[in-house]
């Protein structure tokens, strides 16, 4: 196994392939394993980065919430790319990695080739503020009372998951074994330090605005809560392209994971090809 080291905890990371580095950022139900489809595909041709974010075996769990946040997922990143020995990537994030990763280009614009910003948003609707900090510590009590596989039984079968289960049920049922495998301390952990303190999408279109990276915006037409995010997000960076994927909700990437491949690489490699021109 190989780690990377930032602000004293050990990252899980793993590396395939050669060439122009992409690092792929997991979401909160997930970890490196969700990017097996993007690492087949684009391992031909690209270096390919997968970690687990801290609080996720076999990362380590710090026990301390002060050590989860946003801040610190966005340097964990930045932690890895040093780690991997290369000055910038392309960075592709799904829900919480895509928050991370929106945020990784506002910290280190010059350590992003690109940004590709997948289900991001959840939380960030103003009416609905209040009722997402309400369920995510109810979700964060639930996991370390209950366990994992009892504990994320609402979360994991909640609406933004629905069109996943009807497609694959087969990869859905996969998805769940492999978060219930998930350390209850470091879920709950992650829960409240980064989920329930991050600032909203909202609250970073100033900072958006002046966002000088390629940017791709991705969601699916039924993951609710991501869709008015996702259109402020395309309309506030300057560089922003949007796709808003048809039958499909949160985790596009495993949904449909070919039409996911083909449309992200055919935007890196755009964005490849006009830096060398």
């Amino acid at each position: 196994m190989q780690f990377a080291e930032s602000s004293g905890v050990k990252l899980f990371v793993e590396s395939t392939g050669t060439g122009t580095p992409i690092v792929f950022v997991h979401e909160f139900a997930g970890d490196y394993r969700n990017w097996d489809d993007q690492v087949r595909f684009f391992g031909r041709h690209f270096r390919c980065i997968t970690f687990n974010a801290r609080g996720y075996p076999p990362s380590e769990v710090p026990g301390d919430v002060e050590h989860y946040s946003q801040a610190l997922a966005v340097e964990d990143i930045a932690s890895v790319l040093r780690w991997a020995g290369v000055k910038d990537a392309h960075i592709v994030g799904v829900s919480m990695g895509g928050y991370a990763t929106l945020n990784f280009g506002l910290a280190h614009p010059a350590m992003a080739r690109s940004l590709t910003i997948v289900g991001a948003g959840h939380g960030s609707d103003p009416e609905r503020h209040e009722q997402f900090l309400r369920d995510s510590g109810e979700l964060a009590g639930r996991l370390v009372s209950l366990g994992m596989e009892e504990g994320i039984v609402h979360y994991a079968n909640s609406t933004i998951r629905r069109r996943f289960k009807e497609k694959d049920p087969r990869g859905f049922a996969t998805f769940n074994r492999q978060f219930a495998e998930h350390s209850a301390l470091g879920s709950s952990l992650t829960t409240r330090g980064c989920q329930m303190r991050r600032p909203t999408i909202y609250e970073l279109g100033e900072r958006m605005a002046k966002l000088d990276v390629p940017t791709l915006i991705v969601t699916g037409d039924d993951d609710e809560p991501c869709i008015e995010p996702a259109l402020f997000m395309k309309r506030t960076i300057p560089d922003a392209r949007l796709w808003i994927v048809p039958r499909t909700t949160h985790a596009v990437n495993l949904e449909e994971p070919e039409a996911f491949n083909r449309v992200v690489s055919d935007f890196i490699t755009a964005v490849d090809r006009q830096r060398q021109e």
